[in-house]
């Protein structure tokens, strides 16, 4: 059975993975409403290896870069952010007018705060618990020899 603190660094790792995809599409929408309105030349194609990488965007905090690779395991589930990155709006991008590509990123920047949101509390839940941890540890009512023997 896995522990609590497994469980949030899990669905951290999880949440994570997710806002590093919808920063990417929010990324390439920004960089192709700019073009369209003439503050950007380059093509979408041309820009895409600085558009992907690293970049400073205002709505971006800092981000682990010790994330896992693979996908992480999150079942059959259908939430906001499931259908979200199920809309291919990236493979008829020329097609899509301004106000609809507005309302996309617009549609996007809402799941990524909901995610972020959801993201913070599980952060807030794993410094509680590691804090109680530390607690115990310090006040003698848990001792590291007792987990060792469990393990």
């Amino acid at each position: 059975m896995r522990s609590r603190r497994q469980l949030c660094e899990d669905l951290s790792s999880e949440l994570s993975y997710y806002r590093r995809l919808l920063h990417g599409r929010l990324d390439l929408l920004g960089f192709e409403l700019r073009r369209r309105s003439g503050e950007e030349s380059r093509s979408l194609i041309e820009a895409l290896p600085e558009i992907l990488s690293d970049g400073e965007e205002p709505y971006r905090e800092a981000m682990p870069k010790n994330l896992p690779i693979a996908l992480p395991d999150m079942g059959l589930r259908r939430r906001a952010i499931d259908r979200a990155l199920d809309d291919d709006f990236l493979t008829h991008l020329p097609s899509i007018g301004d106000d609809e590509l507005r309302q996309i990123e617009a549609d996007l920047r809402e799941v990524e705060e909901k995610i972020s949101a959801q993201r913070r509390s599980v952060h807030d839940a794993l410094d509680s618990i590691l804090e109680e941890l530390t607690r115990r540890y310090r006040d003698g009512s848990a001792s590291v020899d007792e987990l060792l023997q469990q393990s």
